[in-house]
């Protein structure tokens, strides 16, 4: 392997939620990394301001929203890519949505759209773009997964089993399509501080277990996700498939901490 190898220089991604938060961080960091890259989610303020910043970085963008919920804007998102880079090697499934309360209290209504965005949202988009990528013999898939796809956390259990899902979506495709050219994995952030978390995460409980059970002591920086999902886009990634990363800061590595 050389360093080569990690260079993204020609590859044309896309990232699904790819406007905010971790999704942002590593759609940035693809185009850091010398991908061409499109950052898409529903709001198209947000899609316009993430294709400037990519554009600033050097690299090519498109502005084109889409919602994970409706296969036919999954579609026109991939024929619009198509149009312009005439591929899409790389695709990135960031889009979730989480909400807190007891279990026993959880509406069906709201269980059905956390699995409707999260895991059959994230089937949604691998079909659609995993199609183009059979025809084409390669493509690296990288799906958001959780500490919850391994642990279960207090009064979030939609959002841990979506996620549980996402690993073994992530597994399974891993598997068929790995005679085809196309390696599926995962990445596991740990307890990353975002603006829609920090008030959560700061000066509660909740927060203060969270930093226990990371043995660096720390919230992750979103930056510090990048890497790894540099290294599963590209090709010195090419003999890894299956895999859920966690970058956790030694979250599940964890037992007795102090």
């Amino acid at each position: 392997m050389t360093y080569k190898q990690l260079e993204l220089d020609g590859k044309v991604a896309v990232v699904v939620g790819g406007t905010s938060g971790i999704g942002k961080t590593i759609a940035l960091g693809l185009a850091q990394g010398g991908a061409d890259v499109v950052a898409s989610a529903r709001r198209i303020e947000l899609v316009n301001a993430a294709a400037d910043e990519i554009e600033r970085l050097g690299r090519q963008s498109l502005r084109v929203a889409c919602n994970v919920g409706e296969r036919t804007s999954l579609e026109n998102l991939l024929k619009a890519c198509l149009d312009s880079f005439g591929k899409v090697e790389i695709l990135v499934n960031a889009a979730g949505i989480t909400k807190r309360a007891p279990t026993i209290d959880f509406s069906e209504s709201e269980w059905d759209q956390i699995m409707a965005i999260n895991l059959t949202g994230t089937l949604r988009a691998c079909q659609v773009f995993g199609r183009h990528m059979l025809e084409r013999q390669y493509g690296r898939i990288i799906n958001i997964a959780s500490m919850s796809t391994f642990r279960g956390h207090l009064e979030v259990a939609a959002y841990g089993a979506s996620k549980a899902g996402i690993g073994s979506l992530t597994q399974s495709l891993a598997v068929e399509w790995a005679r085809k050219g196309i390696c599926v994995n995962a990445i596991a952030p740990g307890y990353f501080r975002t603006a829609l978390n920090a008030a959560l995460l700061d000066g509660t409980e909740r927060g203060r277990e969270f930093l226990m059970r990371t043995p660096m002591k720390r919230f992750g920086k979103l930056e510090e996700v990048v890497g790894a999902a540099v290294f599963l886009a590209s090709d010195a990634a090419s003999f890894v498939t299956g895999v859920i990363l966690p970058v956790d800061g030694g979250v599940l590595a964890s037992g007795v901490n102090q």
